[in-house]
């Protein structure tokens, strides 16, 4: 099985926690240095990396410094030492650094997708789209060191938890924005990215942090099935009220069917019907499961339940094959003040069952036996003898019920 990685995102995502997390797992310092100086931008940054505490948990925080521009004298044709970069400036410059080609790929596909969701919303083509609106040195540092370290890794596949929301307002190049700012909210419209609340007002996830995530993850969820290795934990810039850190598992593929004991069972629909009742006597109610079970269904019980107004009262449960739940419906209506019955379809699994006999001391006793497997690998599960076969001998012979079950157990045994 190859190796795979799920990002867990509770408190949001960000490129710099997606590095922070990479590094923290074990991608070696110099290696992604080296890497990232082929793209010719070192004079513009200056990168270093922290262990700092989110909420009592170590965690790596990787920080991306803009170096200061350079003094010009003549500022009547001074220009900003740092171009403003549009999509295909930020193409060649990945295209024309010596990065692993997966890292390159990788790259380019991250800041295509992020560009594409930045022109939806500002309703430009995406190579006009201006470069300070996805990001600016730092971002091309996140997202590019981030596929350095993926492929690093070597994974088979990444996957991504659901996201937090965030909320309140954050100031972008264009003003203040509501979170999540528009360019994320398209950027999950593009995969249908399970969101939630957690209750956290702050801009959890980052453009930069969703698109890396929308590009490369197979998957949002729930954690993939896998042997987990390792975890590394990348730090958001602020304390929050639960740990503000992105965590990178790393483990071994499996295949969940393959770990689990292969069983052969049956499956049937059952239809489940349920109604509340407070105003009906126990006598009634006694004899309306008795009518049930004697039309057929399946099992019939009672829970006691608060109603409305303080009532006690019943939950009645019927759970009978779908053929016969207009039988089933009829009777309850009949028997019961219910005005109103609920009435669900579900699967259930059933183990194998037949009804052999067995001779005790005290006479013969049926006995049910559940099983698995096929005819010819036959697992026994449970051996249980029929209550009334040792009701009717218990009486006959003055016995506790209890004796005559174990004895019959026995002896089938």
């Amino acid at each position: 099985m190859g190796k795979i990685g799920y990002l867990e995102c509770p408190t949001g995502i960000a490129g710099d926690m997606c590095l922070g997390a990479l590094v923290d797992y074990g991608l070696p310092w110099q290696y992604l240095v080296t890497q990232l100086k082929s793209l010719g931008i070192e004079s513009e940054y200056q990168l270093r990396t922290e262990k700092v505490i989110r909420n009592g948990q170590s965690a790596t925080k990787v920080h991306v410094d803009l170096r200061p521009e350079p003094e010009v004298t003549d500022t009547s044709h001074h220009h900003s030492h740092y171009p403003a970069r549009h999509l295909p400036e930020i193409e060649n410059l990945i295209k024309s650094a010596t990065l692993p080609d997966r890292a390159k790929q990788w790259s380019l596909e991250v800041f295509k997708q992020l560009a594409i969701a930045e022109s939806a919303v500002h309703g430009i083509p995406p190579e006009k789209v201006h470069f300070h609106e996805v990001g600016a040195t730092d971002a091309i540092v996140d997202i590019v060191g981030t596929c350095i370290g993926l492929d690093w890794l070597n994974l088979e596949q990444l996957y991504c938890s659901a996201m937090p929301t965030g909320g309140g307002t954050v100031k972008a190049a264009h003003g203040k924005l509501p979170v999540p700012v528009p360019a994320v909210v398209k950027l999950w419209e593009t995969r249908e990215v399970p969101i939630y609340s957690n209750g956290i007002n702050k801009e959890l996830v980052t453009p930069t942090g969703a698109a890396i995530a929308t590009t490369l993850a197979a998957g949002f969820g729930e954690p993939p099935a896998m042997r987990l290795g390792k975890i590394g934990l990348g730090a958001g810039s602020i304390d929050l009220e639960i740990p503000n850190t992105l965590r990178l598992w790393i483990g071994e593929k499996i295949d969940a069917e393959a770990e689990q004991p292969q069983v052969m069972l049956k499956q049937e629909t059952v239809t489940i019907l349920e109604t509340q009742i407070d105003d009906l006597s126990p006598q009634a109610i006694a004899y309306t499961l008795e009518e049930l079970l004697a039309a057929g269904a399946l099992d019939v019980f009672t829970q006691s339940i608060g109603m409305k107004k303080s009532r006690t009262g019943i939950l009645l449960t019927v759970v009978c094959l779908p053929e016969l739940a207009n039988s089933c419906k009829t009777i309850i209506f009949r028997e019961t003040t219910t005005l109103g019955i609920r009435e669900r379809n579900q699967q259930r699994s059933i183990l194998n069952r037949q009804i052999e006999s067995v001779e005790t001391e005290y006479g013969r006793v049926r006995v049910k036996i559940a099983s698995w497997g096929t005819e010819e690998n036959k697992q026994v599960i449970n051996v249980q003898p029929e209550y009334e076969d040792c009701a009717t001998l218990a009486r006959q012979h003055n016995v506790p019920w209890r004796e005559i079950a174990q004895r019959a157990i026995a002896d089938w045994e």
